[in-house]
């Protein structure tokens, strides 16, 4: 599992080359009964899309596209639904799709992620070489492609909107 790194640091390309390998890990499964394909999305597929997630610092754009990427496979895993009224065939909603697989998704997955390992890494000390990159200030400018957040601001906005404060 190597990462794709470009020159502007950007996490866009690698989250692409993830959720191809999430694509082809289940249509891989795909021929197994239903039964058995949504406790291997959570435990194969899922894994393989967020692993090494925990410095991911990404725009809304990446977001939609992993929750896209998760609704997508759900809707392979549960199929259509016949519609009552019509007695036709149409796709789930999201929302139905939230309520039939009441697991987190990827979104938050990755958020608690983060935030964990922002835990570990506050917890290190400073004798950390980890530590010191985290909490330390670059001497200079950034560069004017630079993207919209740090990994340190992507942290304090996971840690409000799970209304835990902010991180010294």
């Amino acid at each position: 599992m190597g990462t794709a790194l470009t020159y502007q640091n950007s996490m866009q390309e690698e989250i692409k080359s993830r959720l191809k390998s999430g694509n082809a890990c289940y249509h891989s499964v795909q021929n197994l009964s239903s039964s058995s394909v949504l406790p291997t999305y959570s435990t194969i597929t899922l894994p393989l899309v967020s692993h090494r997630c925990e410095t991911w610092s990404f725009t809304l754009r990446e977001e939609c596209r992993l929750r896209v990427f998760q609704n997508r496979v759900l809707r392979r895993i549960f199929g259509p639904k016949r519609d009552k009224l019509t007695v036709e065939w149409r796709k789930l909603h999201n929302e139905e799709l939230n309520y039939l697989y009441t697991s987190l998704n990827i979104v938050w997955v990755i958020k608690s992620r983060r935030m964990r390992w922002a835990g570990h890494v506050a917890y290190m000390g400073d004798r950390r070489v980890v530590y010191r990159v985290l909490v330390g200030k670059p001497v200079g400018k950034r560069p004017l492609e630079r993207l919209g957040h740090r990994w340190e601001d992507t942290i304090k906005m996971d840690l409000q909107e799970v209304r835990c404060g902010v991180m010294d």
